[in-house]
């Protein structure tokens, strides 16, 4: 009887012999566990850290670039500021240069026209003298034939009147031009040209027209003098340049 007891004490013992063998393996797997956890936690802490790190490395190292690239922008655009008042004080000097060119270009040829130079076209007018019809009672014939100083008056009050070019018989007129009488004829530049005389004027029709149709004017000398008058407007006149000297 008392030896069974024995045995059962020993099994007894056994048994937390075997508890505590098992509960040491279970404390050193936690531990093993635990520390391997926390290794990895903290291998992933310094991962994330490198990580971060690198990022920031990375955003200050673009942020740098892009503070330097607005910079660069900021001087080009001063330097392109520069360039455009440099283009627009250039603009408005070559617009000066233009304008002056175009002036003297356009007196030049103004110039050319009334030296007969060049064709001029454009609206104007054409004045006809003729000679009065024949009067046996007047013995003088010169009473009613066209003289010099009355295509004088005709032209020198076109000129008056702003006609930018004038021809006679289709001769131009220039500045050095001279008109002669001779009989039945009249002289031009030492072209004789014979009576009806055609004046020819380039200018405002409405200008030149109202000028010659004045009440006492030339018209009405001209008509007085026994000369046959007349006044045509064209919207198209064209006079051909001098040829030679």
């Amino acid at each position: 009887m008392i030896q069974r007891r024995r045995n059962k004490k020993v099994k007894r013992i056994k048994v937390k012999g075997n508890h505590v063998i098992l509960s040491l393996v279970c404390l050193v797997l936690g531990y093993m566990i635990a520390f391997s956890y926390h290794l990895t936690q903290k291998e992933k802490q310094r991962d994330t850290r490198e990580l971060s790190d690198r990022k920031w490395e990375k955003t200050l190292d673009l942020r740098n670039q892009l503070n330097a690239q607005k910079e660069t922008n900021r001087k080009l655009e001063k330097e392109l500021a520069k360039k455009q008042n440099l283009v627009l004080e250039n603009e408005k000097h070559l617009s000066k240069e233009a304008k002056a060119f175009y002036n003297l270009a356009e007196d030049a040829e103004k110039y050319r026209m009334f030296l007969g130079k060049v064709k001029v076209k454009g609206k104007g007018i054409k004045v006809a003298l003729a000679d009065g019809a024949y009067d046996p009672k007047v013995t003088n014939v010169n009473n009613y034939l066209v003289h010099e100083f009355h295509v004088f008056k005709v032209v020198n009050e076109l000129y008056i009147s702003g006609a930018a070019a004038i021809a006679i018989n289709g001769q131009r007129l220039t500045s050095h031009s001279y008109i002669n009488c001779n009989g039945p004829v009249i002289t031009v530049d030492g072209v004789q040209h014979p009576a009806p005389f055609v004046i020819t004027a380039i200018g405002d029709p409405d200008v030149l027209s109202a000028a010659l149709n004045l009440t006492g004017g030339v018209k009405d000398q001209l008509v007085n003098d026994n000369i046959v008058f007349t006044l045509e407007e064209n919207d198209e006149i064209t006079l051909n340049p001098i040829l030679g000297n």
